[in-house]
């Protein structure tokens, strides 16, 4: 039987039976005049060469209602690799028959409106997928053309134009009046995979709420079926007014600034797919700075900051209460999901989920030592609003960076 159940403090969009694409889209073109809808996809040039863009760029070509396409290109790109991007996506075409709007953060003019903003004492991060999603944002917000940006990873090795329709839906549809939505689905091949989420944030959440009692924002959180995932969709207006981190906590501070600026009853998850395979990162136990480790560590102290902006105090004391009521939460945990696996004939090792919790144990008492020393941390990317409160012309001057950037790229 379908899973319709309505749990938590917001609303779950279920997939309830096979998908009706046809019905969807075709709802989606409708509705494309009242509230267009810009796609940012933020995207490193390595993903060119594996498997998973290509499939996406072939969707994308037959999706009939996008208004925008902006694609964020990030991870050190040179000129020649800014224009394999281009090429790339030279297919996919928005309702106006326009190609997508590839912004190149390294171009000359755009590093030099980051040197802006560091001027101005507005730090937009280091080179990644937070202020790449961030810049694309803007580059949305100064064309004036959406009202809905959506936004999904580039390494969806089984991706389909349904994922982008059902992400797209609830924000999109007038009738529902959702201002934000995010993606969740299952995880699971030969084995359970979704480290993070199954070991980390989830235990986490319920071992807080032993500990803290009652919090809103924890509850709002564990309403969450996949809280880190990357797919999500909202009003323009929420995308001006967010601030977000531009490390490995991006979905958490996301979440977080959402329940800030939201009503409740504006905010949903949907069901895309009905299970979902990516690249996968290495747990690196040994190396603090890379893998899932240096995940887990963003990941908490982004939610350790989150809470204390609450009034939780967090010290020594704390800490170690509730790092321990966080391992017997994984523990038990992983009792469960081994029953699980064995129920379906799944491969399970129970060594490596272990190994996995004492890893991400470390990662939230380094996270929280930080904090106790740096309340602080590194600041998040400011909101869209501040920026032009201290820069009145910077989407302007950001829309001409990225369109001259790009023809000088293009003559070479």
């Amino acid at each position: 039987m379908a899973d319709f159940h309505q749990s938590g403090v917001i609303t779950s969009l279920h997939r309830l039976g096979e998908p009706d694409l046809i019905r969807l889209e075709r709802d989606l073109v409708r509705y494309s005049d009242e509230r267009p809808v810009a796609l940012v996809l933020p995207s490193l040039h390595s993903e060119i060469h594996g498997p998973a863009l290509k499939r996406i760029v072939e969707e994308l070509s037959r999706v009939p209602y996008l208004e925008q396409c902006v694609v964020s290109l990030s991870g050190r790109a040179d000129a020649g690799q800014f224009r394999e991007m281009v090429s790339l996506f030279e297919r996919v075409r928005t309702r106006s028959d326009e190609p997508p709007t590839i912004i190149w953060n390294q171009g000359p003019r755009v590093e030099g409106l980051f040197e802006r903003l560091r001027d101005e004492g507005l730090e937009a991060g280091a080179d990644g997928k937070g202020r790449a999603n961030w810049i694309a944002y803007g580059y949305v917000l100064a064309t004036h053309r959406a009202r809905v940006v959506a936004t999904h990873d580039c390494d969806i090795l089984d991706y389909g134009r349904d994922l982008l329709a059902r992400l797209c839906y609830p924000t999109a549809n007038p009738n529902m009046g959702y201002e934000f939505a995010k993606g969740y689905y299952s995880r699971v091949s030969d084995r359970m995979h979704g480290r993070v989420t199954r070991l980390f944030m989830n235990p986490l959440l319920r071992a807080m709420k032993s500990v803290l009692g009652p919090v809103p924002l924890l509850d709002y959180l564990e309403s969450f079926r996949y809280p880190l995932a990357g797919e999500c969709s909202m009003t323009t207006e929420l995308a001006r007014a967010n601030r977000i981190p531009a490390d490995w906590g991006l979905e958490v501070g996301v979440l977080a600034e959402v329940y800030r600026n939201c009503s409740l009853k504006r905010v949903c998850q949907v069901e895309l797919v009905e299970n979902y395979e990516h690249k996968h990162q290495s747990l690196s136990e040994h190396d603090a700075n890379a893998g899932l480790h240096r995940m887990v560590r963003d990941i908490a102290a982004s939610l350790i900051r989150n809470l204390a902006s609450y009034g939780v105090e967090f010290d020594s004391g704390f800490l170690n209460t509730m790092i321990a009521a966080y391992v017997r939460t994984a523990q038990d945990a992983i009792a469960r999901y081994s029953d699980d696996a064995k129920l379906n004939g799944l491969i399970f090792d129970r060594h490596e989920e272990e190994v996995a919790v004492e890893t991400f144990a470390g990662a939230l008492r380094a996270a929280g030592l930080d904090f106790v020393r740096d309340p602080m941390g590194a600041p998040q990317i400011p909101n869209w609003s501040r920026v032009l409160s201290a820069m009145p012309d910077f989407l302007e001057e950001l829309a001409t960076a990225v369109e001259t950037d790009a023809a000088e790229a293009a003559r070479g």
